[in-house]
């Protein structure tokens, strides 16, 4: 037989977990990834308080691909901010010295904005502190493919076993979302979103076999649309249109 102390307690920690499950975060980034051009000495972002009664502090940093903490080569102003409730600020990520990165790629590092909420004045109150973290691509002012061109096109995929690799030949990260045998469908089994690195390769997740001759995968474009590649393979796999999406 199951005691009311037992049931108590269990109840309490479906509870506990249902809150954290519904909860939103109040202070919304205006993008999901951030392209820090190397033309500029800045780039602005905007966040919002979406709780309309409380204010929020936001504190924000950026980190490298290995998620260490970095203050030498970009930084952010203002580290700390209170936002009133229901607006808007401004963020600005400043670069400090773009001479120690990459001039002929991206370089990967991670934006983060955690939220700190008001001290609750009830008791045993349990407060969550959401934090949003987007990729941020540095991207050096003299990078080939730069302006209206998609250097996406020019990937390709070759077969490996049962798995399909892609190589990436530009100087650009490219984010896959989706991978299908055809425009219209749905993923393969087993696919998994992933990026592959500039002048990397990228073995895909999902069958070959199942994603077929013509495969389409979808990437992440610089305003968060998803454009998607069809290819053609015979001996390798080639870009042979590219989808608005």
């Amino acid at each position: 037989m199951v005691s009311n102390t037992f049931k108590r307690t269990l109840t309490f920690i479906i509870a506990s977990f249902s809150a954290m499950h519904a909860a939103h975060a109040a202070i919304a980034l205006d993008r999901t990834r951030v392209i820090f051009d190397g033309d500029r000495h800045s780039e602005a972002l905007s966040i919002t308080n979406q709780n309309k009664s409380l204010p929020y502090l936001a504190q924000a940093w950026v980190e490298d691909a290995h998620g260490n903490k970095i203050e030498s080569l970009l930084n952010v102003v203002p580290p700390l901010q209170r936002v009133e409730p229901g607006a808007k600020s401004q963020l600005m990520i400043q670069s400090i010295d773009n001479t120690k990165l990459s001039q002929d790629q991206e370089t990967l590092f991670y934006f983060n904005v955690r939220e700190i909420p008001p001290k609750s004045d009830k008791p045993n109150t349990m407060q969550i502190a959401l934090q949003t973290r987007v990729k941020l691509f540095y991207r050096p002012s003299g990078l080939a493919g730069k302006g209206d061109e998609i250097p996406q096109k020019q990937l390709y995929m070759t077969k490996e076993g049962d798995r399909y690799v892609v190589h990436n030949p530009t100087g650009y990260y490219v984010t896959f979302v989706h991978a299908a045998p055809s425009v219209n469908a749905g993923d393969v089994p087993g696919f998994k979103a992933d990026m592959v690195a500039p002048k990397g390769t990228l073995a895909l997740s999902g069958s070959a076999a199942t994603l077929g001759n013509h495969p389409v995968l979808t990437f992440i474009n610089d305003y968060g649309g998803r454009p998607k590649l069809l290819f053609s393979c015979t001996s390798n796999c080639t870009v042979t249109d590219i989808k608005a999406g």
